[in-house]
């Protein structure tokens, strides 16, 4: 499973969610208590795997007794027309499960199939994909783990593990190199310094910036803020990457390209659970 994430408190309340106070009402009317189900899940789309472990999870919640044969790995790219997993198990159990196994599935593979299109475009520039912190409440694991399923590596996990000083930061401490200051002076070890002007450069690099975040720059403005730089820290690109900029971007010699969108904007694979013959 995902390394620091409740799968077994994440499945619990979707389906809580899911049920409300009472039952899956269809399955208890429609479907008898003994009836077996075995089916298929496969993608109508081309995709990144990411999400089925999950998904298994989900059934196995309502019906421990089901049979799950995982056919393909999370990371893995597939045509369209792949069988995804087998399951079989007690009808009303898996029909009740299946729309929160499919929507985790069909979300975490959206976002893995994007990140590698991403991925796939930057290919031998030596740039490096990144995710960022735009992400749904609640999900931030789940989609960032989805962003590496399709090859991208995470940025901050959270406000925690790195500081990132903004254009909000610097209003409030002055200017960069002040921001800066107090950042080291905190004992912060990793100081990301988001800058949208060459003049910033130098005073963030003299203060201590670990990292510099070079927002929203034409490409020719990148090549001047990478020499300027010289490979004295990392530099990021950030700001309205899409798949038509992305390729020029890498080319002025960023050693990283972080992306909103691959969580914001990726929309949900077209990924179904289709009944089986036994």
């Amino acid at each position: 499973m995902i390394q620091g994430f409740d799968t077994t408190a994440f499945v619990a309340a979707t389906l809580r969610e899911d049920l409300g106070p009472g039952v899956d009402v269809t399955s208890e009317a429609v479907i008898p208590a003994d009836a077996r189900f075995d089916a298929v899940m496969a993608t109508r789309d081309a995709i990144t795997v990411a999400g089925l472990e999950i998904a298994a999870a989900f059934f196995r919640q309502l019906d421990p007794a089901a049979t799950i044969e995982q056919l393909v790995e999370d990371g893995a790219r597939v045509p369209a027309g792949t069988a995804l997993m087998r399951i079989g198990g007690m009808a009303r159990a898996l029909l009740t499960a299946e729309r929160s196994a499919l929507n985790t599935v069909q979300h975490l593979s959206g976002i893995a199939t994007m990140t590698s299109g991403y991925v796939d475009r930057i290919e031998d520039t030596g740039a490096i994909l990144l995710d960022t912190r735009k992400t749904l409440p609640g999900l931030r694991l789940l989609e960032k783990y989805a962003t590496r399923m399709g090859g991208a590596q995470n940025h901050r996990m959270g406000l925690w593990d790195a500081a990132m000083i903004k254009d909000n930061h610097v209003a409030v401490a002055g200017d960069v190199a002040e921001a800066v200051r107090r950042a080291r002076a905190a004992g912060v070890a990793e100081i990301i310094v988001e800058v949208d002007r060459i003049d910033q450069i130098e005073p963030a690099l003299t203060a201590g910036a670990t990292r510099l975040l070079l927002d929203n720059m034409p490409p020719p403005m990148l090549r001047e803020a990478v020499a300027l730089i010289d490979g004295r820290l990392p530099s990021e690109a950030s700001g309205g990457v899409s798949l038509d900029t992305i390729r020029a971007i890498a080319e002025t010699g960023v050693n990283f390209i972080s992306v909103g969108r691959l969580t914001q904007s990726a929309p949900a694979a077209d990924i179904g659970l289709d009944f089986a013959l036994a």
